[in-house]
């Protein structure tokens, strides 16, 4: 077989084939669809199941399906789940425990053999989340080798975003509506007078021979000229964005703003916005056991910096109000997160926006810190100045 490495386009049958094939090969394809009024990822038997003809409408707290006219596949924004949910699951037993008839007790392990994932129709933005989950979780001394075997056998097909959502920002935080470098395919779909398509990109060995199996055109220059513009206007189309400021210095220069008293009035610390993030990786664990206390089990399950226990020492939580809880999140994820693994750790989907129940943007809450801020050092240069005046003056009565 001629391992396919040239752009080349599919139409749809073309992406139902590739399915087909993905599943042939014993793969689980996991991708968006349509499910209780949201695009949600499942697991795909068919490109049937892809959200034909679906978009969304997004705001602060708010998320609705609205139809379009063109049947696009992928012109949606990211939805409530992201990859995070199969490749660091939400809860997983880790071991068990059972006392023999001896009374000795026997450890067994929980290691099942993962799924051979193939992921369709991953955003950019959340390409880079499964890039800075790599470093968290598989790199460092204290890897998770559960979900380095997760992680190592997934097949990634990656598709460029060309509709950007109103809470979208991936722009602001060093990303873009293009696919960096990590998939193994690159999909840009593109509709008009010509048809509908997909112009896609190779980027591993294995997408090559995965293209080089389903029924493909060699990419031709209207379709490349087509997709290229539809990603870069996307760029210029994001709903929001963060200051272009030093986040990292900033937060940290932020700790005793007053604004933080605003949010903490508003947040419910439900921990939403750590659930849906894509990037956020904590996690806790626990113990359960039967009642004859024969048997017992661990389980790791993700937890929030929104939670009490999560600080809670003994004598009781380091962080109790919402206040500090908050602004541990924000400046984690946008400041720390850089000493730690030398990246931001925000990619700027914009799920936190959507799923707040009280609609707390980000970008929002950035910008405010950042005005404030701005008001404190003017008004600390000017409280110098008078200062300075002053000394200047009493300087010249003495003379």
């Amino acid at each position: 077989m001629t391992v396919t490495t040239a752009p080349a386009v599919l139409d749809r049958d073309g992406l139902g084939a590739l399915v087909a094939a993905l599943v042939a090969r014993g793969r689980t394809v996991v991708g968006p669809t349509v499910r209780d009024g949201a695009i949600v990822l499942a697991e795909l038997t068919s490109a049937d199941a892809l959200p034909y003809g679906w978009g969304v409408e997004l705001e602060a707290g708010h998320y609705r399906l609205v139809r379009r006219a063109d049947g696009a596949a992928f012109a949606n924004s990211a939805g409530p789940q992201s990859w995070k949910a199969f490749l660091h699951p939400a809860r997983q037993r880790l071991w068990s425990a059972d006392r023999t008839p001896e009374g000795d007790i026997s450890f067994t392990a929980d290691e099942p053999e993962p799924p051979s994932y193939a992921f369709l129709g991953v955003r950019p933005c959340d390409l880079r989340a499964i890039a800075i989950q790599d470093r968290v979780l598989a790199g460092g001394r204290y890897a998770d080798t559960g979900y380095a075997a997760r992680r190592s056998g997934a097949l990634l097909i990656t598709a460029e975003c060309t509709e950007p959502g109103a809470t979208c920002f991936c722009v602001s935080t060093g990303g873009g509506p293009a696919a960096d470098p990590g998939y193994d395919l690159a999909l840009t779909e593109v509709i008009d007078e010509r048809g509908h398509r997909f112009l896609v990109r190779v980027g591993s060995e294995e997408g090559g021979r995965l293209l080089a199996e389903v029924p493909h055109r060699a990419a031709d220059p209207p379709t490349e000229t087509a997709a290229r513009a539809s990603v870069d206007a996307a760029r210029d189309r994001m709903g929001r964005a963060l200051p272009k400021v030093d986040l990292r210095a900033l937060l940290g220069a932020s700790l005793d703003a007053e604004r933080w008293n605003d949010v903490a009035a508003r947040c419910l610390t439900c921990g939403n916005c750590t659930m849906v993030c894509p990037t956020c990786f904590c996690t806790t664990t626990e113990e359960v056991t039967d009642l004859t206390g024969d048997h017992t089990e661990r389980w790791q399950r993700w937890d929030s910096c929104y939670d009490l226990d999560f600080s809670y020492l003994h004598g009781g939580p380091v962080r109790s109000s919402g206040r500090s809880r908050y602004r541990q999140w924000l400046t984690h994820k946008l400041g720390t997160w850089h000493d730690q693994f030398g990246t931001t750790g925000c990619v700027g989907c914009g799920r936190c926006i959507v799923w707040c129940p009280v609609g707390i943007d980000i970008t929002e809450e950035v910008a405010a810190l950042h005005a404030e801020t701005g008001t404190r050092q003017a008004e600390t240069g000017t409280r110098q100045a008078e200062t300075g005046t002053r000394q200047a003056e009493t300087g010249t009565e003495t003379d």
